[in-house]
């Protein structure tokens, strides 16, 4: 079982103190949190934190949809080459046996 650590993060201009696993992927995640909350703030500068959040979350989710799609879809680009392969092998080595 891994042992958790803890650790205290800073998103956006509020402290949160959390219990981690691996503290450099918990840094950058926070980073990252905290960056799309400010350029969210840099243009809804005059929304409350609570909708910048919301609006960051969105944004996040709508990040994390792209990449999952996008490895899906190489994920069947990948199985449908590695199929072309095998068949190709195969004809190969029926083809070298007679």
């Amino acid at each position: 079982m891994v042992e958790k650590k803890k650790l205290k993060i800073k998103i956006f201009d509020k402290e949160y103190s959390l219990l981690v696993e691996d503290e450099e992927i918990a840094k950058e995640l926070a980073q990252y949190v905290n960056n799309v909350m400010e350029e969210v703030k840099s243009e809804l500068a005059d929304q409350p934190a609570q909708t910048i959040a919301i609006i960051a979350s969105l944004n996040i989710a709508y990040d994390y949809f792209l990449e999952k799609s996008r490895n899906k879809e190489f994920l069947i680009q990948a199985t449908d080459r590695l199929k072309r392969m095998k068949i190709l092998l195969n004809q190969q080595n029926t083809g070298a046996m007679h």
